[in-house]
């Protein structure tokens, strides 16, 4: 069967370090953390995993909150960043005739609208794998995906990624950063699975101001957040060998990109 016929889900089985023997997809994504214990998540990551959330984050929470974030009215709305993240990804634009066929990792995909707007951005041939631990986020992620898009969803481990090394073309992280335990170790992961030249993409949080290290410890010691200054993400890709790495930069917001050596 040729590749751009092939299921999405069965696709990403070839991507994984380690594939399940027995795939549980009952729930309609790739299930690889099961009913495993975990341990208590921080105040800012059970906001993410309510069944509350999932309802309102496309409509409300994502264009409100992010967009005022970034500088409503001057800053970029969602379709300018969706674009952007295309752009700077390597990808292409929907409509366009000429679409690549490639591999993109959603890291911390949520309800799914970034992993949707990547796959807008590939052509048929290509494939958009959105990852995530929430159960509720997926299964919005799901209902919310056309069939026949070039899209799978897995649940699993964002710092530990289950891909292979080099599994991808590119690699997006979108409002998720900021609420990993261990940022580094989770960009090491997204580093890990990049093909050499693939592109990485993130927006996370800015601190538009000096903090001492104690007050930025504090917050994310009480509330599960992490706000970034303006050099500690891009000088993390640099250490890690990134090269061509840009960023923008917005009041509480910043997108930073970079290739993979």
């Amino acid at each position: 069967m040729s590749k751009t016929l092939r299921d999405p889900a069965e696709r990403a089985l070839e991507l994984l370090r380690e594939p399940p023997g027995e795939p549980d997809v009952s729930a309609g994504y790739l299930d690889l953390l099961g009913a495993a214990a975990k341990k208590s998540p921080s105040p800012a990551q059970s906001v993410m995993e309510s069944t509350f959330l999932p309802r309102i984050y496309e409509k409300v929470w994502r264009p409100v909150g992010f967009n005022l974030a970034k500088g409503w009215p001057l800053g970029p709305d969602t379709a300018e960043e969706h674009a952007m993240a295309r752009d700077w990804l390597g990808l292409s634009q929907p409509g366009y005739a000429a679409r690549p066929p490639a591999t993109v990792l959603d890291v911390a995909c949520g309800p799914g609208n970034v992993t949707r707007a990547l796959a807008a951005g590939v052509g048929p041939a290509g494939l958009v794998v959105g990852l995530d631990a929430s159960e509720t986020m997926l299964t919005r992620a799901v209902a919310d995906t056309a069939p026949g898009d070039p899209v799978t969803y897995v649940r699993g481990d964002a710092v530990d990624l289950p891909f292979r090394d080099g599994a991808f073309d590119a690699v997006s992280c979108f409002g998720a950063l900021y609420l990993f335990d261990d940022p580094w170790t989770a960009l090491d992961g997204m580093t890990r699975v990049l093909r050499p030249g693939g592109h990485l993409i993130i927006l996370t949080s800015r601190r538009p101001l000096p903090t001492p290290r104690l007050g930025a410890e504090l917050l994310r010691r009480a509330t599960g957040f992490t706000a970034f200054g303006d050099r500690e993400v891009t000088r993390a890709l640099t250490d890690r060998g990134y090269t061509a790495v840009r960023q923008r930069r917005y009041p509480l917001m910043q997108v930073i990109a970079g290739r993979c050596s």
